[in-house]
């Protein structure tokens, strides 16, 4: 047979702009390039305490009806969210992971020719959203000590502007806007402007001037609020997550929404899983004392880091970072390098088990010698 024929099919010019989405090697990968037999993942900000008990037994319980399609509208699961949040269920929407809601509230609300305003660095996906949509991305640098600049993301808004993506705790720094900067900016912007709080990381903050955002949707403002089950639920290998916002903004974004987006058994992990305090507590508490573990490994070590309100660690290693990567990547410990956040100097790690952040500190001081 003839070699095919070469392809004048011309795709859309905004993607020339996408580059597709680069996640944290799985440890399989690792295992087979390497030829090693033990390898920890540091990598994807995953629980290391797995899944919430409770979603897996109603997972178990519910296996046999996967022969039928999943409810469209996630009503049990948006029931059980909005009862958690003290919200109706009409403010709420499931999605398949985090990532699907921001290409759904792009695809909603975004025209060609429009703008978004994101921090920097922070979360790829925003920018995918715009480019996805033709629309043009500013992006607001963080202060130096990766602080939100409230004043300088204001003077970015314009008549373009429609959507504002804050993510507290950031990714990946691990900072926060504080509840008084939160309300100064949400009070400041424009009504054509809908805010996205991305909380995903919201269960790890333990600030007391931390905010998810969540009041704001309470309150009616224009404030889309995400989180996902993927961190502390421990649900990222079946991909759910929801917004809370308006009702009005909850259905302008249903009509973008596929019909059946999010499968069956994510739905009724997710539901099960919001009730599951026990999976919560102990997540936070083994993350807490991770954190202290890393930042006194770090320090003995003599390396900056940022303080974190979330489940990983920014770690500043200088102009032999993406060496020390590869090399920590050789001893089966994977973290993520920090050029995809334009941080070449960086690696951020996930909070692990103890045992875990003891064999990522070991491997660094034997790299650092």
């Amino acid at each position: 047979m003839s070699n095919l024929k070469q392809t004048h099919i011309v795709p859309r010019k905004t993607l020339d702009n996408i580059k597709p989405y680069s996640p944290g090697k799985p440890i399989w990968e690792v295992q087979n390039e390497l030829g090693l037999t033990k390898v920890i993942k540091l990598a994807s900000n995953e629980n290391p305490l797995g899944a919430s008990p409770k979603a897996i037994d109603a997972i178990n319980s519910f296996v046999t009806e996967i022969h039928r399609y999943p409810d469209a509208g996630a009503k049990l699961a948006s029931a059980a969210i909005a009862s958690k949040l003290g919200i109706k269920a009409e403010e709420i929407i499931v999605t398949n992971g985090g990532d699907e809601l921001i290409s759904l509230v792009s695809e909603a609300f975004l025209e060609a020719g429009d703008e978004i305003v994101v921090p920097s660095p922070s979360f790829s996906e925003y920018e995918f959203g715009a480019h996805l949509m033709g629309a043009r991305t500013v992006a607001v640098p963080l202060k130096e000590d990766y602080q939100y600049d409230v004043d300088a993301l204001l003077a970015a808004v314009t008549e373009r502007t429609k959507i504002m993506y804050i993510c507290s705790p950031n990714n990946p720094t691990g900072t926060y806007i504080p509840a008084a900067d939160l309300k100064r900016l949400i009070e400041a912007l424009p009504e054509h402007v809908l805010l996205m709080v991305d909380s995903a990381y919201s269960y790890y903050a333990s600030a007391d001037d931390y905010t998810s955002g969540m009041e704001y949707v309470r309150a009616g403002y224009p404030v889309i609020v995400l989180q996902t089950f993927s961190k502390i639920f421990g649900l990222a290998g079946i991909r759910v997550g929801f917004g809370a916002a308006p009702e009005a903004v909850i259905r302008t974004i249903l009509k973008v929404k596929e019909p059946f987006n999010v499968n069956a058994l994510a739905q009724i992990a997710a539901a099960a899983a919001i009730t599951d305090e026990e999976h919560v507590q102990a997540s936070i508490e083994v993350n807490q004392l991770g954190r202290e573990q890393l930042y006194e490994g770090l320090s003995e070590l003599g390396l900056s880091y940022t303080t974190s309100m979330s489940n990983f660690v920014l770690v500043e290693l200088g102009t032999e970072a993406k060496s020390i990567y590869d090399q920590l990547l050789a001893k089966g410990v994977i973290v993520r390098y920090g050029t995809i956040w334009g941080l070449p100097r960086h690696i951020r790690v996930t909070v692990g088990l103890p045992e875990e952040n003891e064999c990522f500190l070991e491997s660094l001081k034997e790299i650092l010698g």
